[in-house]
């Protein structure tokens, strides 16, 4: 620190972040100087902890992204990282991992039945004609804003898009344009008669040992039209 006084870069000219650093009193500095905070685009998280850098922060030194933060904020790798998760749990022997007879999840069901496409695509079909009648939705890992999603209920609307993409969209999970495929929640909670979602922020500032802080504040989004019946 200067002078007892937080030293911070940004790589990003945004007002609002300065604005509220120089709020704090908060001193500007360079990337290769003694800094204590640094607020940085995911590109250069990537970079400054590149396996080459071998680069660790010091105890007086925060960033604003975790180099992995993709394990949990890609569709795919979260979903990996929650079936993982679920095998602990079982090998563990811990009641939240408790099934039903059906071997469902009692507690862990918060998360429909979910494939990555195209590596688990033949135990999706398995799944699919278990209940040919159901609907599924397919979402980009790597897109957000609603972009890329569609519904399905036959295998020929997949095979169909499969060729009508080929080349692009089928590739290796943890590639950009892998896909995940859900199945369709068509009985979900509405508020008058309209779905929603809540955005809620959380402070991470350790995985190890976990430590969360929750803001008291968010928002719900409200769909613009009612929902009219299960198909939509």
């Amino acid at each position: 620190m200067s002078g007892g006084r937080v030293k911070y870069v940004c790589d990003q000219d945004k007002s609002v972040l300065v604005n509220n650093f120089e709020k704090r009193g908060w001193v500007p500095c360079a990337e290769d100087e003694d800094w204590n905070f640094y607020w940085a685009s995911v590109q250069t998280v990537r970079a400054i902890f590149n396996v080459e850098t071998g680069y660790r922060l010091g105890d007086d030194q925060v960033i604003n992204h975790f180099p992995n933060h993709y394990e949990l904020t890609r569709k795919d790798m979260m979903m990996k990282n929650i079936k993982r998760y679920r095998k602990d749990l079982d090998k563990e022997g811990n009641p939240v991992a408790e099934k039903d007879e059906l071997g469902r999840y009692l507690h862990l069901d918060f998360i429909p039945v979910t494939f990555i496409l195209p590596a688990d695509y033949n135990l999706f079909v398995e799944e699919f004609r278990k209940n040919p009648s159901s609907t599924w939705i397919m979402k980009p890992t790597n897109k957000s804003q609603g972009k890329g999603i569609f519904l399905i209920n036959r295998l020929s609307q997949l095979k169909k898009w499969s060729k009508d993409s080929r080349g692009t969209p089928l590739v290796h999970p943890g590639g950009k344009d892998a896909y995940v495929i859900s199945r369709y929640i068509d009985n979900p909670l509405l508020i008058g008669g309209k779905k929603f979602d809540l955005r809620i922020y959380v402070l991470v500032t350790s995985y190890r040992p976990l430590k969360c802080y929750l803001y008291k504040l968010g928002f719900c989004r409200f769909l613009y039209s009612p929902v009219q019946c299960k198909s939509q």
